[in-house]
């Protein structure tokens, strides 16, 4: 499913993400090295066991990132110019290795771009849930997304 337009977009607008994804130990591995991030409590097994949580937990990015990934099929797939910017982003609950994301967005914002016509502003809330159906993380992102193109004269689509 392509992503939608700007101008498809409606504040107060639910998503419900079908894809889900269970996360693995490698998956927190390869994250924390692939940004040098050597935090014990993400890498080290023994270290972790010592901690109040037992294990190594998730990489709090990589969730961030998981969350915002798995929200791009029914949102902003092939329709996004950038990320403008994150806000408000929290991790109530922890991530370990098996637990299962799934996610919802709500659009909360919408307005045309003042400095680039033909786009506008996309105010997203992501909210990642555990397989205990917990909110583990929520941000809420703004997103310049591309507008409709309009047609050529002739009825075929228009080139930028």
């Amino acid at each position: 499913m392509p992503g939608l337009w700007f101008e498809e977009f409606a504040v107060g607008q639910r998503f419900r993400h079908e894809v889900r994804r269970t996360v693995t130990d490698a998956d927190n591995i390869l994250f924390s090295s692939l940004t040098y991030n050597p935090a014990a409590i993400h890498i080290d097994h023994a270290y972790a066991a010592t901690t109040e949580f037992g294990r190594p937990l998730m990489n709090s990015l990589f969730t961030l990132g998981l969350v915002i990934g798995l929200s791009v099929q029914d949102t902003t797939f092939g329709t996004t110019v950038a990320n403008l910017g994150m806000t408000d982003t929290v991790f109530p609950k922890p991530v370990f290795a098996g637990d299962t994301i799934r996610v919802e967005t709500e659009v909360k914002d919408l307005r045309p771009s003042r400095s680039r016509p033909g786009q506008g502003i996309v105010t997203f809330e992501h909210r990642g849930h555990n397989q205990r159906d917990e909110v583990v993380v929520r941000t809420t992102r703004q997103a310049l997304m591309m507008a409709r193109p309009n047609p050529a004269p002739d009825g075929a689509p228009a080139h930028s």
